[in-house]
Protein backbone atom coordinates (compact mmCIF):
# COMPACT_ATOMS: atom_id res chain seq x y z
CA UNK A 1 0.00 0.00 0.00
CA UNK A 2 2.77 2.40 0.69
CA UNK A 3 4.78 1.68 -2.10
CA UNK A 4 1.57 2.14 -4.83
CA UNK A 5 0.54 5.20 -2.96
CA UNK A 6 4.16 6.78 -3.44
CA UNK A 7 4.01 5.76 -6.97
CA UNK A 8 0.95 7.71 -7.49
CA UNK A 9 2.75 10.72 -5.74
CA UNK A 10 4.97 10.79 -8.12
CA UNK A 11 2.80 10.41 -10.95
CA UNK A 12 0.74 13.36 -9.72
CA UNK A 13 4.14 15.36 -8.58
CA UNK A 14 5.63 14.60 -11.97
CA UNK A 15 2.54 15.52 -14.75
CA UNK A 16 2.34 19.30 -13.95
CA UNK A 17 6.14 19.29 -13.99
CA UNK A 18 5.86 18.39 -17.86
CA UNK A 19 3.13 20.45 -18.63
CA UNK A 20 5.49 23.44 -17.02
CA UNK A 21 8.39 22.65 -19.11
CA UNK A 22 6.55 22.50 -22.06
CA UNK A 23 4.77 25.92 -21.15
CA UNK A 24 8.54 26.98 -20.77
CA UNK A 25 9.29 25.77 -24.43
CA UNK A 26 6.32 27.18 -26.58
CA UNK A 27 7.23 30.67 -24.65
CA UNK A 28 11.09 30.14 -25.27
CA UNK A 29 10.14 29.51 -29.16
CA UNK A 30 7.43 32.22 -29.25
CA UNK A 31 10.41 34.59 -27.97
CA UNK A 32 12.79 33.50 -30.42
CA UNK A 33 10.32 33.73 -33.14
CA UNK A 34 9.18 37.17 -32.55
CA UNK A 35 13.03 38.31 -31.92
CA UNK A 36 13.41 37.04 -35.72
CA UNK A 37 10.60 39.12 -36.50
CA UNK A 38 12.18 42.22 -34.85
CA UNK A 39 15.70 41.37 -36.73
CA UNK A 40 13.78 40.99 -39.91
CA UNK A 41 12.44 45.14 -39.87
CA UNK A 42 14.70 47.64 -40.96
CA UNK A 43 16.59 50.39 -38.25
CA UNK A 44 14.81 53.77 -37.35
CA UNK A 45 17.88 55.69 -36.69
CA UNK A 46 19.61 57.92 -38.85
CA UNK A 47 22.56 55.31 -40.11
CA UNK A 48 19.80 52.67 -40.76
CA UNK A 49 16.97 54.48 -41.93
CA UNK A 50 16.61 54.08 -45.90
CA UNK A 51 16.89 57.34 -47.59
CA UNK A 52 13.87 59.18 -49.47
CA UNK A 53 14.19 61.73 -52.52
CA UNK A 54 15.16 62.01 -55.96
CA UNK A 55 18.05 61.11 -56.87
CA UNK A 56 20.02 63.18 -59.18
CA UNK A 57 23.34 65.62 -58.93
CA UNK A 58 23.28 68.55 -55.60
CA UNK A 59 22.57 71.38 -56.29
CA UNK A 60 24.47 74.69 -55.44
CA UNK A 61 23.16 76.99 -52.95
CA UNK A 62 22.50 79.73 -56.34
CA UNK A 63 20.60 77.09 -57.90
CA UNK A 64 23.04 75.71 -59.83
CA UNK A 65 24.62 72.34 -60.39
CA UNK A 66 27.47 70.60 -59.39
CA UNK A 67 30.17 70.63 -62.23
CA UNK A 68 28.30 73.38 -64.32
CA UNK A 69 30.28 76.37 -64.36
CA UNK A 70 30.08 79.66 -65.18
CA UNK A 71 32.47 80.35 -68.42
CA UNK A 72 33.33 83.60 -66.37
CA UNK A 73 35.66 84.04 -63.94
CA UNK A 74 34.58 86.82 -60.96
CA UNK A 75 36.22 89.18 -58.72
CA UNK A 76 34.57 91.50 -55.94
CA UNK A 77 36.44 94.89 -56.05
CA UNK A 78 34.37 96.72 -53.23
CA UNK A 79 31.52 96.26 -51.19
CA UNK A 80 29.79 98.96 -49.04
CA UNK A 81 26.69 99.58 -47.22
CA UNK A 82 24.45 102.95 -47.97
CA UNK A 83 21.92 104.41 -46.39
CA UNK A 84 19.11 106.07 -47.88
CA UNK A 85 16.66 108.33 -45.15
CA UNK A 86 13.01 107.74 -45.61
CA UNK A 87 10.02 109.27 -43.90
CA UNK A 88 9.82 106.52 -41.98
CA UNK A 89 13.67 106.28 -41.16
CA UNK A 90 16.81 104.73 -42.72
CA UNK A 91 17.13 101.97 -44.97
CA UNK A 92 20.51 100.16 -45.49
CA UNK A 93 21.30 98.49 -48.67
CA UNK A 94 24.26 97.36 -50.13
CA UNK A 95 26.47 98.29 -52.95
CA UNK A 96 28.89 95.54 -54.90
CA UNK A 97 31.37 96.37 -57.77
CA UNK A 98 32.42 93.36 -59.73
CA UNK A 99 34.94 92.48 -62.13
CA UNK A 100 33.87 89.71 -65.00
CA UNK A 101 35.94 88.01 -67.69
CA UNK A 102 36.99 84.48 -69.51
CA UNK A 103 40.82 85.32 -69.38
CA UNK A 104 40.21 85.23 -73.27
CA UNK A 105 39.85 88.87 -74.08
CA UNK A 106 36.52 89.59 -72.37
CA UNK A 107 36.32 91.88 -69.72
CA UNK A 108 33.21 93.77 -67.93
CA UNK A 109 32.73 95.66 -64.77
CA UNK A 110 29.30 95.84 -63.17
CA UNK A 111 27.79 97.52 -60.16
CA UNK A 112 24.63 96.29 -58.32
CA UNK A 113 22.66 97.40 -55.50
CA UNK A 114 19.86 95.40 -53.11
CA UNK A 115 19.17 94.92 -49.32
CA UNK A 116 21.06 91.54 -49.40
CA UNK A 117 24.88 91.00 -50.29
CA UNK A 118 23.67 88.20 -52.38
CA UNK A 119 21.28 89.94 -54.62
CA UNK A 120 23.41 92.38 -55.02
CA UNK A 121 26.22 90.24 -56.52
CA UNK A 122 23.58 88.96 -58.55
CA UNK A 123 22.88 92.16 -59.90
CA UNK A 124 26.31 93.29 -60.58
CA UNK A 125 27.05 90.39 -62.80
CA UNK A 126 24.22 91.03 -64.37
CA UNK A 127 25.59 94.19 -65.64
CA UNK A 128 29.17 93.18 -66.35
CA UNK A 129 27.29 90.78 -68.82
CA UNK A 130 25.87 93.67 -70.21
CA UNK A 131 28.65 95.74 -70.52
CA UNK A 132 31.40 93.22 -71.89
CA UNK A 133 33.61 94.08 -73.88
CA UNK A 134 35.75 92.05 -76.68
CA UNK A 135 39.52 93.17 -76.86
CA UNK A 136 42.02 92.77 -79.89
CA UNK A 137 45.12 91.51 -78.29
CA UNK A 138 47.92 90.48 -80.07
CA UNK A 139 49.58 87.25 -80.65
CA UNK A 140 50.81 87.87 -76.92
CA UNK A 141 48.05 88.71 -75.66
CA UNK A 142 49.55 92.50 -75.46
CA UNK A 143 47.76 95.65 -76.80
CA UNK A 144 48.89 97.29 -79.98
CA UNK A 145 49.59 100.50 -78.49
CA UNK A 146 49.46 103.05 -75.75
CA UNK A 147 45.83 104.21 -74.54
CA UNK A 148 44.57 106.09 -71.90
CA UNK A 149 40.99 107.47 -70.59
CA UNK A 150 38.92 109.31 -67.70
CA UNK A 151 36.46 108.38 -65.54
CA UNK A 152 35.69 110.90 -62.87
CA UNK A 153 38.54 111.38 -61.54
CA UNK A 154 40.60 108.69 -61.95
CA UNK A 155 43.14 108.69 -65.06
CA UNK A 156 44.25 105.33 -66.41
CA UNK A 157 47.61 104.64 -68.88
CA UNK A 158 48.17 101.22 -70.44
CA UNK A 159 50.98 100.69 -72.13
CA UNK A 160 52.59 97.70 -73.91
CA UNK A 161 55.47 96.22 -72.36
CA UNK A 162 56.65 92.91 -74.41
CA UNK A 163 58.33 90.49 -71.93
CA UNK A 164 57.61 92.14 -68.30
CA UNK A 165 53.99 90.48 -67.51
CA UNK A 166 51.52 92.23 -66.03
CA UNK A 167 52.75 95.29 -64.04
CA UNK A 168 49.20 97.07 -62.44
CA UNK A 169 47.56 97.13 -59.44
CA UNK A 170 44.62 98.14 -57.28
CA UNK A 171 41.20 97.01 -59.23
CA UNK A 172 43.47 98.23 -62.89
CA UNK A 173 45.39 94.53 -62.12
CA UNK A 174 41.94 92.63 -61.70
CA UNK A 175 40.25 93.81 -64.89
CA UNK A 176 43.60 92.97 -67.22
CA UNK A 177 44.14 89.94 -65.56
CA UNK A 178 40.38 88.78 -65.82
CA UNK A 179 40.50 90.27 -69.32
CA UNK A 180 43.79 88.08 -70.55
CA UNK A 181 45.88 91.29 -71.17
CA UNK A 182 49.64 90.37 -70.35
CA UNK A 183 53.07 91.79 -71.41
CA UNK A 184 51.34 95.72 -70.81
CA UNK A 185 52.41 98.34 -67.64
CA UNK A 186 49.30 100.15 -66.08
CA UNK A 187 49.60 102.89 -64.09
CA UNK A 188 47.70 105.15 -62.34
CA UNK A 189 48.10 109.21 -63.07
CA UNK A 190 45.33 110.60 -60.34
CA UNK A 191 45.23 110.49 -56.87
CA UNK A 192 42.13 108.89 -56.91
CA UNK A 193 41.46 105.62 -54.51
CA UNK A 194 38.55 104.98 -55.42
CA UNK A 195 38.47 100.72 -57.03
CA UNK A 196 35.23 101.17 -58.92
CA UNK A 197 36.47 104.33 -60.61
CA UNK A 198 39.49 103.16 -61.20
CA UNK A 199 37.99 99.97 -62.26
CA UNK A 200 35.93 101.75 -65.05
CA UNK A 201 38.89 104.05 -66.07
CA UNK A 202 40.65 100.68 -67.01
CA UNK A 203 37.56 99.44 -69.32
CA UNK A 204 37.28 103.18 -70.58
CA UNK A 205 40.79 102.60 -71.93
CA UNK A 206 40.39 98.98 -73.42
CA UNK A 207 37.48 100.04 -74.81
CA UNK A 208 39.78 101.93 -77.43
CA UNK A 209 41.04 98.77 -78.74
CA UNK A 210 38.04 96.99 -78.44
CA UNK A 211 36.73 95.34 -81.58
CA UNK A 212 32.93 96.80 -81.31
CA UNK A 213 33.85 100.24 -79.93
CA UNK A 214 30.85 101.92 -78.24
CA UNK A 215 29.81 105.29 -76.90
CA UNK A 216 32.01 106.15 -74.00
CA UNK A 217 30.53 106.89 -70.44
CA UNK A 218 32.90 109.54 -69.06
CA UNK A 219 31.74 112.49 -66.34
Amino acid sequence: MISEFTAKKEEIIAVPGEETASVSMEESSADSSSSSKQDVRPARGRRGAPQRGRGGTRRTPRGGRDGARSEFDQKLIGIRRVARVMAGGRRFNFSVAMVLGDKKGRVGVGLGKASDTALAIEKAMRDAKRNMLTLELTKSNSIKHDVEAKYCASVVAIRPSSGSGLVAGSSVRAVLELGGVTDVTAKLLSRSKNAINNARAAVEALRKISKRPTASTNK
